[in-house]
């Protein structure tokens, strides 16, 4: 089938052979071996063979079936069943592609399931098999090696959001006033959002399987899941500090703004009292009054001419004395 990216079985460390799925029923039975499976976008008849194969609740099934589903741990007896989602940035569209890996744990069994994520793990594989004397201590150190080799992932994603952000600030203080700022801003802030609903449930989720009734976890790579943890604390950290960034370029971009609007409202106020002076001059000898003996003196003109002149001058050097111009 399509959706089955590979199948086999392991034994002290090392890959025996590639399982078919009517195979899988002999190796659950043996306690010194275990089964990885890994599928991508299983349709709902996979799901069902699968369930009555590894002996999966229904509720976890139908979970892993339609995915869309948080990050989470819940436990069903003796499966843990485990949600993660996996985070690719999109180079055309400028966006975050969000997907989801499924995990069934058993004693003898892990089923990685694969949703809308391009991300493989292939790499993965070929580094627990090149350390057999972990791969031996069973399926819950493949669980810690994809949950390690996802959170890696985050990482550039990270990388990528500070140089935004830097770009941003640059933008806001550097250059003139974009009204697609705030826009950018509110953006960023939702990608921010995204990514820790992805990212903090993983603290929990580390916690139960570092707690020492995590009986399907050997007791020695349950240590193994405090550097998981420790990445996931540090992300999260970086997560809420860059939010608080943006939430002070927001800010100081409205507080900008405001400012660039007073430049321009003093800008205006000083050019309209410039204004002001030769329209109430010109209004004064507009008065047709019988007796206004300017209009009748030979200087009259000039002088207004020379008033207005002066007048002009005089507010111009001032206001572009104070800032206003």
């Amino acid at each position: 089938m399509e959706s089955i990216v590979d199948c086999a079985v392991y034994a002290k460390g090392k890959r025996v052979k590639e399982l078919a799925l009517n195979e899988v029923g002999s190796v659950l039975n043996s306690t010194n071996k275990f089964v990885w499976l890994r599928l991508k976008d299983p349709n709902e008849k996979l799901m069902t063979t699968i369930q009555e194969l590894f002996g999966l609740h229904e509720l976890a099934i139908e979970d892993a079936h339609r995915a869309h589903q948080r990050p989470k741990f819940e436990s069903y007896g003796d499966t843990y069943y485990i949600v993660l989602r996996t985070i690719q940035p999109n180079q055309e569209s400028q966006h975050l592609n969000f997907g989801e890996t499924h995990f069934f744990l058993g004693k003898n069994f892990i089923i990685s399931i694969r949703h809308r994520s391009k991300v493989t793990f292939d790499d993965v594989r070929m580094r627990c098999e090149a350390t057999p004397h972990l791969l031996e201590k069973g399926s819950g150190f493949v669980l810690y090696a994809v949950m390690d080799f996802i959170v890696d992932q985050y990482f550039p994603i990270m990388e990528l959001l500070e140089e935004d952000l830097d770009k941003l600030e640059t933008r806001i203080f550097k250059e003139k006033y974009r009204r697609d700022t705030p826009a950018r801003i509110y953006r960023m802030r939702g990608k921010i959002i995204e990514i820790k609903k992805a990212i903090s449930p993983l603290i929990d989720i580390c916690n139960k399987l570092m707690r020492n009734d995590a009986e399907l976890i050997d007791e020695e790579i349950r240590n193994y899941f405090r550097d998981v943890y420790d990445h996931a604390i540090r992300m999260n950290e970086m997560l809420d500090s860059t939010k608080e960034q943006l939430s002070t370029a927001l800010e100081a971009n409205f507080s900008l703004t405001s400012i660039n609007q007073n430049e321009v409202s003093k800008r205006f106020a000083g050019w309209a009292a410039i204004i002001g002076v030769p329209t109430m001059i010109a209004g004064i000898y507009g008065m047709n009054f019988a007796n206004m003996p300017e209009l009748r003196w030979e200087y009259g003109y000039p002088m207004a001419i020379g008033l207005i002149v002066v007048s002009c001058s005089t507010l111009f050097y001032f206001f572009r004395k104070s800032g206003w111009l």
